[in-house]
């Protein structure tokens, strides 16, 4: 009879911890294509601002053509966003967008015709919002990271993350936090 309920206790721990590995796989992958989805929603917006600033720079373009540097640099910006694939390499753009884009609007501040140009100020409209949009989908994705990566250091979660290859992912933190420490200054 003895045999029997050690026996019994053995299976019953073996089953405790089953479940517990089974319940803590399954919230590692929840949590991190819920990281996924997020990164993707910050790709997506950061995409949508890139397809932006073309249209953005042709109407700067047409009423300060002699401010090439600015529009180099704009370009050079939105190159390095849409290369962009991890979030250390979309923070250093980031950094780099913020600059280029206050550049380009100290720029059309000089041209009062530009102002009051309905298509630069649907634009700027629009970039106003997808800036909005980034920010959010960026604390978005900052939360879901933390809570992760909070998961993923705990114990015992740290014993079966690392056993079933989960690893810590990055925040999207802007490497240089004086560069957006202000928006661009869009009004007009």
């Amino acid at each position: 009879m003895s045999g029997l309920v050690t026996t019994l206790i053995i299976l019953g721990i073996v089953v405790v911890l089953a479940l517990y590995v089974w319940a803590t796989y399954n919230s590692l992958v929840t949590l991190r294509v819920r990281v996924d989805e997020a990164w993707s929603d910050i790709s997506v917006q950061l995409k949508r601002r890139a397809d932006l600033i073309p249209n953005i720079v042709e109407a700067v373009k047409g009423y300060a053509s002699h401010e090439k540097g600015v529009f180099d640099s704009v370009t050079q910006a939105r190159a390095e966003t849409i290369s962009a694939s991890s979030p250390g390499e979309a923070a250093v753009a980031e950094g780099h967008m913020q600059s280029a884009l206050k550049s380009i609007f100290a720029v059309a501040e000089a041209y009062p015709q530009l102002q009051a140009s309905q298509n630069f100020l649907q634009l700027q409209s629009e970039l106003v919002d997808t800036e909005n949009k980034i920010q959010a989908s960026r604390r978005f994705y900052n939360g879901g990271v933390r809570e992760f990566n909070t998961k993923l250091q705990i114990f015992p979660n740290n014993i079966f993350s690392k056993m079933f290859g989960f690893s810590a992912r990055e925040f999207f933190e802007v490497e240089n936090l004086a560069a957006i420490s202000e928006p661009p200054r869009i009004q007009f």
